[in-house]
């Protein structure tokens, strides 16, 4: 049984997150040798500083022979040119951590988009699409945030504690052991704030998708809301989305501030430790004036990277929130598999041709619900127009879902010419079965870019931005008169060129399912799956919509979800499902005749439409 769910969030640590991440997306870490190597001469030439102020006050300002101007003028112009070079090495650092991190951040977008579109339906409905939307652009730029800035702060600033260490060292092994002293109750604080900072922001996280869901869903079903007088509930619902929030983030930021202010605090103490402490060692004749200024700054550069080590946390428990998000839907497992598609895989090509298909033994649940078919056994001929009927809630659209493989039975078998769909490679199985739902869904363009959307192979375009090529046009073009659709299209304001809108609502329910049947003729399968959608439109539509429907269905295997036994009357095969079992197969003469399910619900049928 399918059980994919998208989860909330990872549950990996810090460091596991980044590791994962950076597993899923090594462009993060290219060439990262040369650019730790450049941020390490970036990070020494920042101790030229102090060293160079030691040097000018003992041998320059304090000489034995009074001050000598020469070597002060000597020793800054040298310290000069050694901060440019430093600062030129940085520079080169960010240009090199940007252009490896925008790589690696996008190899992450389309890697989490292409993996949301391989997951099943079922397992996209566990999650709301704005929040889904969310994982893959909002999430993904707070990770782009920390690593452009944050990653370059904290490798600079962790060479930085290193180096000025090692220089103060130089100057004062006593003095830097009081320094590292001190802060050892700075960097526990700073391992608990940590775990503090990270739930904080892992609930901003989850709070800022749950608000984009509401806000989207409230932007697309924005009619609906003023149809039914819903704004103000609606709004009270967005309300309280954007309060969450906002009250999340505040939480987050108290969090943030406490332990910021508390190293700050511990920082400027230190400070104050290392001058009594070294003006007592500078009576004693153990250090130089020089040396206990240019401890001072010293200490200045090792504070200032902790000091900032809260602001670095900030940054980077927001993006591991975000990272986690995205990583939990990379890792969400795939339930219906491209057998072509995986790592040495081998699936089976599937040839063109008429197309038969039949389920041996099909059982299907829904995750955490009863068993909705129970063992069906069916064979639908070649070339054959079938019918499937039964009440709602039968089960007769998940035995289509299951026949255009948008999942996988829990037991059985689907079988498209004597081979299970499960064999099947993606590529083929989509070339041969062409699923039409009842609601055709139309992209922002015009109505032959939306058309030109069924196109396979070579002559599928490679963009559909802008005009369509020649070829493509004239590929719809046919579409369109294969169909019957030409007056319809003339009766257009620009023809072809109407643009749909967003979603379509710029046409009506009847002619985006014309459109979409325009879209799966060019799609030319073998196959073709019909969630019924006559109904709800005028007798005009319907008229133009059966007669497309003649043209699109000649000659190939079709299962059509009856909503209406007129199109049960005009097939080949009726097959009617009551409670998860096909109860009854036949055509419909024969079924009336035969005086059982199908006969009951055709008299029914036709005593409402007289």
């Amino acid at each position: 049984m399918s059980t994919a769910r998208i989860a909330t969030t990872s549950d990996l640590g810090v460091l596991a997150t980044v590791r994962r991440g950076v597993q899923i997306s090594p462009q993060i870490v290219d060439g990262l040798w040369l650019t730790l190597a450049l941020a390490v001469l970036g990070a020494a030439g920042r101790v030229v500083v102090p060293m160079t102020v030691q040097r000018t006050i003992d041998d320059g300002i304090l000489a034995a022979g009074g001050p000598d101007g020469g070597r002060v003028l000597l020793l800054t112009g040298l310290a000069a040119a050694a901060v440019v070079l430093a600062g030129a090495c940085t520079a080169m650092v960010n240009v090199r951590l940007f252009r490896a991190t925008e790589a690696g951040l996008a190899a992450l977008r389309v890697r989490a988009f292409r993996h949301v579109h391989d997951l099943s339906t079922l397992a996209q409905g566990t999650e709301l699409r704005g929040s889904l939307v969310s994982r893959v652009t909002n999430d993904v730029d707070t990770v782009s945030l920390f690593v452009q800035w944050g990653g370059i702060t904290l490798i600079v600033s962790t060479l930085q504690v290193a180096v000025a260490t090692a220089l103060m060292l130089v100057y004062s092994p006593l003095l830097t052991a009081v320094v590292w002293v001190s802060f050892v109750p700075v960097f526990l604080l700073l391992r608990f704030g940590q775990r503090l900072v990270n739930r904080a922001y892992t609930r901003v996280r989850t709070r800022v998708g749950a608000m984009l869901a509401a806000v989207s869903e409230a932007v697309v079903g924005a009619e609906t809301l003023r149809a039914y007088g819903a704004q103000a509930r609606t709004g009270r619902r967005i309300d309280a989305a954007v309060e969450d929030t906002r009250a999340a983030q505040g939480r987050a930021m108290v969090a943030v501030a406490s332990v910021f202010s508390t190293g700050t605090l511990m920082a400027t103490a230190v400070l104050g430790v290392v001058v009594v402490v070294g003006a007592h060692l500078g009576m004693a004749g153990d250090l130089t004036a020089g040396e206990l200024v240019a401890f001072l700054f010293c200490v200045q550069l090792f504070t200032g990277p902790v000091q900032q080590a809260t602001e670095i946390l900030n940054e980077l428990q927001n993006a591991v929130a975000g990272w986690r998000r995205v990583l939990a839907v990379v890792d969400t497992p795939v339930d219906v598999v491209d057998p072509g598609g995986q790592p040495g895989g081998h699936g089976t090509t599937s040839p063109r041709g008429p197309a038969r298909v039949r389920l041996r033994g099909v059982r299907y649940a829904y995750p955490d619900g009863p068993e909705v078919l129970h063992g069906v056994d069916l064979d639908i001929p070649a070339r054959t127009k079938v019918a499937v009927v039964g009440r709602t809630g039968s089960g007769k659209t998940t035995i289509a879902k299951l026949v255009a493989r948008l999942m996988d039975p829990t037991a059985g078998q689907v079988l498209l010419d004597d081979v299970d769909l499960r064999d099947l490679t993606a590529a083929s199985l989509r070339e041969r079965v062409v699923l039409v739902p009842q609601e055709g869904f139309l992209f922002d363009g015009t109505v032959a870019q939306n058309v030109a959307y069924g196109l396979r192979g070579e002559d599928a375009p490679a963009s559909l931005a802008g005009p369509l090529p020649d070829r493509v046009r004239a590929h719809v073009e046919e579409a369109v008169a294969s169909l019957g659709l030409t007056d319809w299209v003339a009766d257009l304001p620009a023809g072809l060129d109407t643009p749909v809108g967003q979603r379509g609502e710029a046409l009506s329910a009847g002619e985006r399912q014309l459109v979409a049947l325009a879209r799966a003729h060019l799609a030319a399968g073998d196959l073709l799956v019909l969630d019924e959608a006559t109904s709800a439109v005028d007798p005009a539509t319907e008229v133009r919509m059966a007669r497309a429907l003649d043209s699109l269905t000649a000659g190939r295997s079709t299962v059509t979800i009856a909503h209406r036994l007129s199109t049960a009357e005009a097939s080949d095969l009726v097959v009617v499902v009551d409670d998860g079992h096909v109860v009854e197969v036949g055509p419909h003469d024969a079924l009336v005749d035969a005086g059982g399910v199908y006969a009951r619900m055709h008299a029914s049928w036709v005593a409402q439409t007289r």
